[in-house]
């Protein structure tokens, strides 16, 4: 979401503009970089003597979220604080830090959105040293962290809220438009990579391989089999709840895969997603439901009378589609769970590697072209429940051990020993248990049935 001060009040003129908008993002190769987002659930310490139950939802205020995010802008490294009305939700990195930001989760997951950074052995670094500079203040205040896809223990009416506008609006809206919208934004967690494309057909080949192999990527990183404290059959609860949050602005737009897809084609999905705000004079307006494409034509529409659309209203409004890969002027891959520091690395890895390599990239497509994209939307629906057993033809473990193989081949390439990040994905493929299926394990036997335990072995 655009800061006030950051908004571009460009009016649109035409669709031509918007486009434009999202080419300017083609950069040469030796630009491109690696920007990892990683989410986490805060929990309340045992051992804690202000009166909170342990293994609880940590509040904004007091001793919660609001102080840990004090602590860590106080610690001495450059950080600008990010405010609504007057409440401090997130901190912009300046200086050596500029590009890298924390933000907050509806429910106060604690998000570092990481600098786009050129290996992915930076990204690790970038990952442990943001582990390392919030264990300690949240440890003062009484607080732990763990990286699970969905929240293992607490209701949804448990889960604190943030005082973020956005989120208010979304609240009223998400329950008009699906029965799980409530649980993705209180009690999910996920990891991302944000990666760079050269060109509309170099970007257009990237969404069509990414989006399709999203499936597996859940698969692989499935780390979410609890609800509520108990098993419910799924092993990835996060995205069984995007199944069902707002299909009209998530899921695998069919544009994506088709042959002439491109900037225009995105352009022209986002237009027909409803809104939810704009920004005007500091403010957030509510206007969910609005039409876009309507506001462009200059139909009437209440919510929107007296205002002309902007280009930062545009920027805004497309970071308000959830798509399994979203495409602002990078592209986002979204279909994994958060998990353990490894896995999360693994993550961006696997894209890395799949992306980044023009000759592994053809041969990627060439792989997910021997399917009908309605497998992949298939495979999509099914994961959640199976993970790595969900039905694919030849066996999802067998298309995993080709597409990891593809992946450590364009590492390889890159030549900076970066395929090590891989490890992790291989014992997976190779029939080692998901994230999901070890807890699993452990909550069947170890634990006997108490999936508090969960917070002490997940804590990064």
């Amino acid at each position: 979401m655009s800061n006030p001060g950051d908004l571009n009040d460009a009016p649109i003129e035409s669709k031509a503009q918007l486009v434009a908008l999202l080419a300017d993002g083609a950069k040469p190769q030796e630009s491109w970089r690696i920007g990892t987002e990683h989410e986490k659930f805060g929990f309340v310490l045992p051992g804690d003597h202000s009166g909170r139950e342990a293994y609880s939802a940590p509040a904004y205020t007091p001793k919660g979220i609001e102080s840990l995010l004090e602590a860590v802008m106080a610690d001495g490294r450059d950080w600008q604080a990010i405010t609504d009305h007057d409440k401090l939700i997130g901190l912009k990195g300046q200086g050596d830090h500029k590009g890298e930001s924390l933000s907050l989760e509806p429910a106060g997951q604690f998000e570092l959105s990481g600098r786009p950074v050129a290996t992915l052995h930076e990204t690790r670094d970038e990952m442990q040293a943001h582990f390392d500079a919030i264990r300690e203040p949240a440890k003062a205040l009484g607080l732990g962290f763990a990286p699970l896809g969905f929240q293992p223990l607490w209701t949804r009416d448990a889960m604190p809220i943030m005082p973020k506008s956005r989120y208010a609006i979304m609240r009223r809206y998400m329950p008009k438009v699906g029965t799980l919208g409530l649980d993705m934004m209180t009690r999910t967690c996920t990891v991302q990579v944000n990666l760079d494309f050269g060109s509309e057909e170099d970007m257009a080949r990237k969404m069509r391989v990414s989006l399709a192999l999203q499936p597996l990527a859940t698969a692989l990183f499935a780390n979410s089999p609890f609800y509520e404290g108990k098993l419910n059959g799924l092993l990835s609860n996060r995205a069984h709840v995007w199944t069902d949050t707002d299909n009209a602005r998530s899921g695998m737009p069919a544009c994506c895969f088709d042959d002439h897809f491109g900037f225009e084609q995105y352009v022209d999905w986002v237009l027909d997603v409803p809104m939810y705000f704009i920004m005007r004079d500091g403010e957030i307006r509510d206007v969910a439901g609005a039409s876009f494409r309507a506001w462009l034509e200059g139909k009437a529409q209440p919510a929107l009378a007296g205002f002309n659309p902007t280009m930062g209203d545009f920027e805004d409004h497309l970071t308000t589609v959830f798509p399994d890969v979203r495409l602002k002027q990078f592209l986002e891959m979204r279909g994994a769970d958060a998990g353990s520091p490894a896995m999360m690395l693994a993550q961006s890895a696997l894209w890395v590697g799949l992306l980044y390599d023009p000759a592994t990239l053809v041969a990627a497509e060439a792989l997910v072209r021997e399917q009908d994209w309605s497998v992949y939307r298939a495979l999509r629906a099914e994961v959640p429940h199976k993970a790595m057993g969900a039905d694919f033809p030849g066996g999802l473990r067998g298309l995993a051990k080709r597409v990891i193989a593809l992946a450590e081949q364009g590492l390889r390439a890159r030549g900076l020993g970066e395929e090590v990040c891989l490890a992790p994905l291989h014992t997976i493929a190779d029939g080692g248990p998901t994230q999901a299926e070890h807890w699993v394990e452990r909550f069947n036997g170890a634990w006997q049935g108490d999936v508090r335990h969960v917070f002490e072995e997940a804590a990064i």
